[in-house]
């Protein structure tokens, strides 16, 4: 009974996670993969793109950390890109564009990973509450080569590159870039070792 249970919320997860991803306008390539249902809002105008065979994972009972929320699709700004590559995996991460984001194929995203091009606010202190000026809130592309590997509960941060085949070491904070065949930690994260 329990395995049948567990086939039938897996269906009703794939057929109503394409249903949301097709009512926000975003597209979905073949034989993504739901466990659970990702939060996306997607601003009018902008993209969200899933490649083929991605993964996405909002329920703590299909990854061994457990996860803190659902995975997060957002774009904020109607000119924001939001491009996931062929067969990444993303388990309860947030992936947060103002201006574009870019993981390339097979990136892992461990358990509760963030990744956002913005600041959110204004620099500026004052009235910096209400402050929805998008010139005075600052914004910087985000790139994640093929084959990275991000550890759990890490921040990629706006204007971050993650070259091919690197490894963040887990709750680390990438503000700087981090070169392609090299596994990066800490906070902020620097280059510990060459792969």
């Amino acid at each position: 009974m329990s395995r049948l249970i567990d086939k039938l919320r897996f269906l009703w997860w794939q057929l109503m996670a394409r249903l949301i991803l097709a009512s926000k306008g975003v597209k979905a390539g073949r034989g993504c993969r739901f466990y659970g249902l990702p939060i996306v809002r997607r601003a009018p105008g902008s993209v969200i793109e899933l490649g083929e065979r991605v993964v996405l994972c909002s329920d703590s009972r299909y990854t061994a950390l457990g996860l803190e929320h659902p995975v997060v699709l957002r774009t904020l700004n109607p000119t924001a890109r939001l491009l996931i590559g062929n067969d990444c995996g993303i388990s309860g991460g947030t992936v947060c564009a103002a201006k574009e984001i870019q993981i390339g194929s097979e990136v892992l995203l461990g358990a509760n990973v963030m990744i956002f091009d913005t600041d959110f606010h204004a620099r500026t202190p004052v009235g910096r509450r209400y402050n929805a000026n998008s010139q005075q809130i600052g914004t910087k592309r985000v790139r994640l080569g093929n084959n990275v590997f991000v550890g759990t509960r890490s921040l990629i941060c706006k204007g971050v590159s993650i070259g091919e085949n690197s490894i963040v070491g887990a709750g680390s904070v990438v503000v700087t870039d981090v070169p392609a065949d090299c596994v990066a930690a800490g906070n902020p994260a620097r280059a510990v070792s060459e792969l």
